[in-house]
């Protein structure tokens, strides 16, 4: 590992989904709160507007897909509200329900069931996430390149932002010889931090001077 992918991971290596308090774990709820994540961070609104919104949310009670289900439209805008998530309230209020109600029928609620259904294919598992109302190939890109902490098959997951990254870093743009800088088990937290080098060029500036 060089110098400049461990300072990296020192400063700007924490996944976005742990910033939002949810475990990396394959289970039911985190997996579902990550599909929550990636909903909320899809729109034009900052990250850390969209991750205050996933908090409060969940805080509410929308933690499982049966629970953000039972919430009523307005306790989802009011959750959403409280975390200044304003421009976007009302309609992404209407998906999360949508989706959540989605993820039940689909898939009794548990989204361990979406790899099998895939057959652990990326370009299947993509297809049927974009299923899910708010999610486009923005919110595929989130998901996957956190998910791949816990699925494997999907390592490693580099999409268009964190190849910009690791271009204004020097580091390769191949995403198997961009892999191959850190331990398997880091890949998440590579790639969270390579997007944060993407959006603010201060950062990469700051990494590259030491």
């Amino acid at each position: 590992m060089g110098t400049v992918v461990r300072r990296l991971l020192r400063e700007a290596g924490r996944t976005y989904a742990e910033e939002a308090g949810i475990p990396l774990k394959d289970q039911p709820a985190a997996l579902f709160k990550l599909l929550v994540l990636a909903n909320l961070l899809s729109t034009r609104i900052s990250s850390d507007i969209a991750m205050a919104a996933a908090r409060e949310l969940f805080e509410a009670g929308g933690g499982t897909a049966r629970g953000l289900d039972r919430l009523t439209w307005q306790q989802r805008v009011d959750a959403l509200g409280r975390a200044h998530y304003v421009r976007y309230d009302e309609s992404t209020a209407t998906r999360l329900g949508d989706m959540a109600e989605m993820v039940q029928d689909k898939y009794g609620g548990d989204l361990r069931r979406l790899p099998i259904q895939a057959e652990r294919d990326r370009e299947r598992a993509a297809a049927l996430l974009k299923e899910f109302p708010g999610i486009g190939p923005t919110g595929v890109d989130i998901f996957c390149r956190e998910a791949q902490a816990m699925w494997p098959w999907l390592r490693p997951y580099f999409d268009a932002q964190t190849l910009k990254g690791a271009e204004r870093l020097g580091l390769p743009a191949n995403p198997k010889k961009l892999a191959d800088e850190v331990p398997e088990k880091d890949l998440a937290r590579f790639a969270a931090a390579l997007v944060r080098v993407a959006r603010d060029k201060k950062l990469a500036d700051t990494l590259l001077k030491g």
